[in-house]
């Protein structure tokens, strides 16, 4: 990636520090595999989302969460951004050149929120449930932000890494009962 590449686009946010490397859209930007990565902060989501669909990334392909309460050192990031337990990961395309775009926000246990991608992305709305869902990750301003997988009594989320793994017995609709 060109540092014209990385600076199309990118705007200066006054009430974010600077990022110490190269940028894109105002937020650090890193190449993995080709495919640019950036990393805004949840603070800077929203509108790293929106410079991005004004730049005609037209389709979120993916909204998901990830914990890596596993992995707290992880070297993987660039420069001045920090780990945190919990990362939202967010990949968008653009259709006339098949451009493709990853974000990955670093979101922190104690307050694990980012701002609903819902109205800019309505595609977005049962990603943002099941993020939710299984890690425990909200999306402020989701329309509407019930489990989709789990049930509604269920207590914590599966996914989160400090759940016990295989305590509880799975039940399927109308199976018959154990002999």
């Amino acid at each position: 990636m060109s540092d014209e590449q990385v600076e199309e686009g990118a705007t200066a946010d006054e009430a974010v520090e600077a990022p110490t490397g190269p940028t894109a859209y105002g937020v650090p930007v890193v190449d993995a595999s080709g495919q640019e990565v950036l990393h805004p902060s949840p603070d800077t989501w929203l509108e790293t989302v929106t410079a991005l669909k004004d730049d005609g990334f037209c389709m979120a392909i993916d909204v998901t969460a990830v914990d890596y309460s596993a992995h707290p050192g992880r070297t993987d990031l660039p420069d001045g951004v920090q780990p945190e337990r919990f990362e939202v990961v967010a990949s968008f395309i653009r259709h006339d050149d098949g451009r493709r775009v990853r974000l990955r926000a670093q979101v922190p246990e104690s307050d694990p929120v980012v701002p609903s991608l819902f109205d800019l992305f309505p595609g977005t709305e049962a990603m943002e449930r099941e993020a939710f869902d299984l890690v425990g990750v909200r999306f402020e301003g989701h329309p509407d932000p019930t489990r989709i997988l789990m049930p509604e009594d269920w207590n914590g989320h599966p996914l989160r890494r400090d759940v016990a793994m295989g305590r509880i017995p799975v039940q399927f609709k109308d199976a018959p009962a154990p002999r």
